[in-house]
């Protein structure tokens, strides 16, 4: 199981360091033993940052490197249109870098230690020992050893046509690590993306529609603020996401497809001009493979995101209901298992209102109740996976650890007290948390309907 857990993240390494050999075509030895030993570093540094830190923190680390690389592909790929563009603008300085061996040695490395921090973070880090590190380091080591030059046998076959551009090259190691990633909750970047576009479209309208106009304003018709209602879904996250995540790819490819082709009026054969501009747009033409193929990984891995291939544990709510002082009493080894580790779902009738909340074991062993809802989006509950419980509106994860606390997306956290005989809680309070979190979440209308 663990071996067939990796397969994604192996093929997508062995993708990165094809895309590296041809894109430093003149630096094989570099970019191989640097991509390995950048590998190693990733999976050994990382497994220590679990030695030592909460998997909270770890996780956040890896993410944070993720979204940088997807930050540098955006400058990028914005760099490559405006140099398309003839303008007259040259990166002489930046082409010569690039043909260093100090650059492909400082790429692939880079691309290694994040490649191998994604990869050990899909494992069940168990054995965090010093024996469990010595037997790491040689198996990561040996991975590495026989993807890098396995690719680099495949990559000698290949033609000298399937060539790599200086853009082309950094959009497909972000599109393969962004695909490699999107497999793991924790590291996903596209949720998060979608679900900061949406809060920002809610806070923006909310702030300028109701602090900076008035609601009766001659220029705001009622019929206006159907249509307004539009930005107060949850697609508007979805679509804005895409956008920001499918640009970089598509500069690249356009850039690509504006690229100049060389001069030929000094010469004074027409077929030999002929000849070669014709090669010059089939050289063109190659180039564009590997940033369609990026385009094609980051539909993937927005797939990926969208749809992820995890059962969440979702359990029916349980209807609970309270003692004549007022008291809702839950058995910590009643009808379930408090103390399991798992979501654990209840709902409260009281005067014709629901109320549903969850009972949860955190990672420290301590419990922790909360609403089935957040202070933000619309309450339609939580699930909880590997580490985390997800939001279903917004796709938000929650790491484990922080279920409990107050803020963000998290559950709602209700005051309550834990007796030898179980879990007690106020039924009053209860039932007005609720009220007064979904008052105002629950009436949000989506596409202006």
């Amino acid at each position: 199981m663990v071996a067939v857990k990796l397969i994604p993240h192996i093929l997508s390494w062995a993708g990165i360091v094809l895309v590296l050999l041809r894109g430093f075509p003149g630096r094989r030895s570099v970019v191989t033993l640097t991509s390995i030993s950048g590998f190693v570093i990733g999976v050994v540094g990382t497994f220590t940052l679990f030695r030592s830190f909460p998997g909270t923190v770890v996780f956040g680390i890896v993410t944070s490197a993720l979204g940088v690389v997807f930050l540098l592909i955006w400058g990028i790929s914005v760099a490559s249109i405006y140099r398309s563009t003839g303008r007259g603008v040259t990166f002489l300085w930046v082409e010569r870098l690039v043909n260093t061996s100090l650059c492909a040695g400082m790429v692939a490395a880079i691309a290694g230690v994040v490649a191998g921090a994604v990869g050990i973070c899909r494992l069940p880090v168990t054995d965090k020992t010093v024996l469990g590190l010595s037997l790491l380091v040689p198996a990561s080591g040996a991975v590495a050893y026989a993807v890098a030059y396995a690719t680099l046998a495949i990559e000698k076959r290949l033609p000298k046509s399937f060539a790599v551009s200086p853009y082309g090259m950094p959009t497909a190691v972000a599109a393969l690590l962004l695909f490699s990633s999107s497999s793991i909750l924790r590291l996903d970047l596209f949720s998060p993306l979608s679900m900061k576009v949406m809060k920002f479209a809610h806070d923006f309208v909310h702030q300028f529609m109701e602090s900076m106009l008035i609601p009766d304003h001659v220029f705001i018709q009622s019929y206006l603020w159907r249509y307004i209602g539009l930005l107060f879904g949850k697609e508007i996250g979805f679509w804005g996401g895409l956008f920001i995540w499918f640009t970089p790819a598509l500069l690249v490819l356009l850039a690509g497809q504006f690229e100049r082709l060389p001069p030929v009026a000094h010469i004074r054969q027409g077929a030999q001009r002929r000849k070669i501009l014709a090669a010059a747009i089939r050289e063109r033409r190659f180039r564009l493979v590997i940033p369609l193929i990026s385009l094609l990984f980051f539909v993937a891995a927005a797939y990926q995101s969208r749809f992820p291939s995890v059962e969440y544990w979702d359990p029916k709510p349980i209807v609970v209901t309270a003692t004549s002082s007022g008291e809702i009493i839950i058995p910590k080894k009643g009808e379930v298992d408090l103390e399991d580790g798992k979501l654990h779902k209840f709902l409260f009738n009281r005067g014709g209102k629901d109320a549903r909340f969850f009972v949860l074991m955190g990672p420290a062993g301590q419990l922790t109740v909360d609403l089935d809802a957040c202070a933000i989006c619309k309450p339609d509950g939580y699930g909880q996976a590997d580490g985390t419980v997800i939001c279903y509106y917004c796709k938000t994860l929650i790491p484990l650890e922080t279920v409990g606390k107050p803020g963000g997306c998290n559950p709602v956290p209700i005051t309550f007290a834990e007796k030898d005989d179980g879990v007690h809680i106020d039924a009053l309070t209860l039932i007005n948390e609720w009220g007064n979190t979904v008052q105002s979440t629950s009436k949000i209308k989506e596409g202006g309907k």
